[in-house]
């Protein structure tokens, strides 16, 4: 495999020039492939509707992390009401991943679309923000988001299917310029406006959950009351929530664990 190759999904970001924002684009079908074979390796299938709304997830986080300083972990956890449903996707500029995943089960209907994000940046604590946003896609669940939270317009567009853009303002912007840009705006962009390549990174559509990490996520449960998780049972299978990955542990590994971490 080439070295270009094995870093996974390339997001060039670009400053254009004149207007005062930053443009993202990636073609995303490299990241849908390992999306794709992740959730055949785990034996789960999202409905058609469900797995698009994932898939745009993963996307505009991917653009959202490129857009952002190197240290920076983000996770957004988003509510839609109509459908009923929610996504889970998170982001890692330290580690050059993403991960997501849908849930359309035990969904509680809170009569309002949120959208609630975490943010990390290197040691700082954690920075929390939740925001309501009108009925719609997902891209403008996210640029609700970003008008409400971030207080500065931030737009997406399909230049193709699996080609998105997302064009977010930086200090003095041309906001009349970007907020009346359209789709076929975008794809004549690279003739009717200066850009400047300011770098590329590289993406992946990775989780890294294994059988320590879930043990010591279910821990402080497991200390409390062991017998009441297992139920009479000697195992219990736990999907990774980031992924869906399904893990199956045993009552003897969960005691194992409690006793090396006490």
């Amino acid at each position: 495999m080439a070295e270009d190759e094995s870093k996974g999904l390339e997001v060039r970001t670009y400053f254009v020039r004149g207007r005062n924002a930053l443009l993202a684009r990636a073609d995303f079908g490299e990241l849908y492939l390992d999306y794709y074979l992740r959730l055949a390796e785990i034996g789960l299938r999202h409905d058609e509707e469900l797995d698009q709304m994932l898939k745009d997830a993963a996307a505009a986080m991917t653009l959202h992390c490129a857009s952002k300083p190197h240290n920076e972990v983000a996770a957004w956890t988003i509510h839609f009401q109509n459908p009923l449903a929610n996504l889970f996707v998170t982001g890692s500029n330290p580690e050059g991943t993403v991960i997501g995943n849908g849930f359309r089960e035990d969904v509680k209907d809170t009569g309002k679309n949120l959208f609630f994000a975490d943010l990390v940046r290197g040691t700082e604590p954690i920075r929390r923000s939740a925001v309501e946003f009108p009925d719609g896609h997902l891209f403008a669940a996210v640029e609700s988001f970003y008008e409400q939270s971030e207080q500065r317009p931030g737009r997406f567009f399909r230049h193709s299917e699996e080609d998105i853009v997302f064009v977010v303002a930086q200090p003095d912007c041309d906001l009349e310029w970007l907020r009346a840009l359209d789709d076929e705006a975008i794809r004549r962009i690279d003739q009717t406006e200066t850009l400047s390549l300011l770098e590329q990174r590289h993406y992946r559509w990775q989780c890294g959950c294994s059988q320590e990490r879930i043990l010591a996520a279910i821990a402080p449960t497991a200390r409390n009351d062991l017998d009441r998780l297992f139920e009479n049972e000697e195992t219990i299978r736990i999907r990774c929530p980031r992924c869906g990955a399904r893990h199956i542990l045993t009552r003897e590994s969960v005691e194992a664990f409690l006793v090396a971490n006490k």
